[in-house]
């Protein structure tokens, strides 16, 4: 394993990954694609824990868009039923993670809505990392979304037109509660954000591999995170004014 390798003290605090390839995966294996759905699930419980143990503090997966619903209804199906089945609620407790949701849950299945706030709830208590999957989500939803919240409130004067700033649109988004990813890791071989926290990445290390998400590893993970630690991140400004 090659977590010795990397540097602890410059651990990214934010991970987003967007967890590609579960599909072609199955498809080359001669299977319905929702079976690596099955495969992907097992993974993501695999980095969740040893982003844990390495010191991440969030870690927000891109689970399910709002354009995946346009798919055929028996993969959507399909997703629903082992987004219940693979809630590992008892591992979250045990290895001290908590639990959050962004995207818009009300269009999910009522028995999800209820097995995802019913997690939620129980590992509320929890210190340790913040496991986020993205839900029925898309940026451009988000943003649309604390858009209207904005103009609002600003209609019924509980808020000033020259108070609108990037912090204050920032606190309207799912992710008020969490800083910007430092690093974003996509897997599959693509090379695009997809409606992924296009408002959160501005500043983002951008990782892309050609791994498809089933057979993502924890030293697959480590290298991403050793990549990340190469980089120098100026966020605007020269390399001497940072040094």
């Amino acid at each position: 394993m090659q977590r010795n390798k990397i540097d602890i003290k410059s651990i990214p605090q934010h991970v987003a990954i967007i967890m590609d390839g579960n599909g072609r995966w199955a498809q080359l294996r001669g299977e319905q694609r929702s079976f690596g759905h099955q495969a992907g699930s097992e993974v993501v419980h695999t980095i969740a824990k040893e982003a844990a143990k390495i010191g991440v503090r969030y870690l927000t997966l891109y689970t399910f868009s709002i354009e995946n619903w346009s798919r055929p209804s028996d993969e959507i199906d399909a997703l629903m039923n082992l987004l219940t089945a693979s809630l590992d609620e008892q591992s979250f407790i045990d290895n001290n993670i908590v639990f959050k949701v962004i995207g818009d849950i009300t269009k999910l299945p009522i028995n999800v809505q209820e097995g995802l706030s019913r997690c939620i709830k129980n590992t509320s208590s929890n210190t340790g990392m913040c496991l986020t999957l993205a839900l029925s989500y898309s940026s451009r939803w988000e943003i649309t979304n604390a858009t209207k919240q904005i103009a609002t409130k600003v209609k019924e004067g509980l808020l000033d037109s020259n108070e609108i700033t990037e912090d204050c649109i920032s606190n309207h988004l799912t992710t008020y509660n969490m800083p910007d990813p430092d690093l974003l890791i996509r897997t599959g071989g693509e090379f695009r954000l997809s409606n992924y926290l296009l408002w959160q990445c501005a500043y983002t290390e951008l990782y892309f591999c050609e791994i498809y998400w089933p057979d993502f590893t924890e030293n697959d993970f480590h290298n991403a995170i050793m990549d990340y630690q190469q980089r120098e991140r100026r966020y605007g400004k020269t390399r001497e004014q940072i040094i």
